[in-house]
């Protein structure tokens, strides 16, 4: 049975063997950054530290710029590759010889892995890994069919992270559904729901354009399919996002106004003024992008599909991500609908109000405590 860490409030002193410091791991690339970056915020009240390892690729000087701006986050950079890119598995070992020097320097109280294969490590601390992802969900939702043969080694190596970890926790009911149906049964695993910050994205004066914003060239993200349809809408589109894939190649941006990648800051101005903002997504374990929407008072149009139905039905429309036809009528009523442009907006605006960053911290206190008294430090 799934349980939902959600508690309603969060109390000002720590529980009962928090941490004084957490080694924890993340990557640049998607939206893991910015859970991490909520997260690290949410515990600073708390006395918490952390010691940030990042890999997958440098940090942009934006990035280091919101890491100097957190008192209580000390940096840890790297570049390795991360296990879900291509031929991974020589950084893979290398980055886990990299954390467990940081483990046996710093010493902190534990871990908290934002991946896998790094959890089945010697290490010393418990260790908490957080299943925002995997490539094998993404294969199946994105390609329609079971992964290939060739990814059996990613297989075995998420399984035996899995299998080591002391704590599974995922983003939602339906991101952990898959991780034990592809990986192991795992009935100790808990969800905890993602979460932002209220002050930054907040409703404004509402104009006619379409908003999307997310990895353009992330099939999983399906922006794409907007794409396409926005010669046929008799709204703007504007995209914000990266279109460059970290293997090489871009996607097509041609017929919207790209807005390139914005930072969060710059990214609220937009949220704020965008009437409908639409993600026809295949896959999408969480969604900061939506929920960020949601909180500024944007009209939702998402993909069908199971985790976004358990976080936003009743408060979004939702399309076939796979039927170009069905995202253009949709859309295309929308925009006529003044009456139901607000009702939609309202409702999104409400249901962002469950996922408050003091229920997620509340929430990862929670199972670093359990974590504490689970095993001698």
């Amino acid at each position: 049975m799934n349980k939902v860490v959600s508690p309603t409030t969060a109390s000002d002193a720590p529980p009962v063997g928090a941490p004084g410091l957490i080694l924890m791991t993340a990557d640049p690339i998607g939206g893991v950054w910015n859970y991490v970056l909520e997260l690290c915020r949410g515990l600073a009240p708390h006395g918490v530290q952390i010691a940030l390892a990042t890999m997958g690729r440098p940090l942009s000087p934006g990035q280091h710029r919101e890491v100097a701006d957190e008192a209580n986050v000390t940096l840890y950079e790297s570049g390795y590759r991360l296990e879900w890119m291509e031929d991974p598995w020589a950084d893979v070992e290398k980055s886990g010889e990299w954390l467990l020097s940081l483990e046996a320097e710093l010493k902190p109280d534990l871990v908290h892995l934002n991946g896998y294969a790094h959890a089945a490590l010697p290490w010393r601390r418990p260790c908490l890994v957080v299943a925002h992802s995997c490539v094998l969900s993404w294969w199946e939702a994105v390609r329609g069919e079971q992964a290939p043969q060739r990814l059996d080694d990613y297989r075995v190596r998420v399984s035996r992270g899995l299998a080591a970890a002391d704590l599974v926790a995922a983003p939602s009911t339906a991101m952990l559904d898959c991780i034990r149906r592809l990986y192991l049964p795992l009935p100790e695993a808990q969800v905890i729901y993602n979460a932002r910050g209220r002050t930054r994205f907040r409703p404004g004066m509402k104009e006619d354009f379409i908003l999307s914003v997310g990895r353009v060239w992330d099939e999983a993200k399906n922006i794409g399919a907007l794409v396409r349809n926005a010669y046929d809408l008799p709204w703007p589109v504007y995209v914000a996002g990266e279109i460059n894939q970290p293997g090489g190649g871009a996607a097509n941006v041609d017929g919207v106004n790209r807005l390139g990648f914005l930072a969060p800051e710059s990214l609220a101005p937009w949220y704020a003024a965008a009437a409908i903002y639409v993600l026809p997504a295949r896959y999408e374990p969480f969604g900061l992008t939506v929920l960020e929407a949601a909180q500024s008072g944007c009209a939702l149009v998402l993909g069908d599909i199971p985790s976004l139905r358990e976080l936003w039905d009743g408060a979004a429309l939702f399309v076939d991500p796979e039927s170009a036809m069905d995202l253009q009528k949709q859309l295309r009523a929308l925009c006529a609908d003044r009456s139901r442009q607000a009702s939609l907006r309202e409702k999104a605006l409400e249901r962002s109000r469950s996922f408050t960053a003091a229920k997620m911290t509340a929430g990862y206190l929670s199972l670093y405590s359990r974590l504490r008294g689970g095993r001698p430090v």
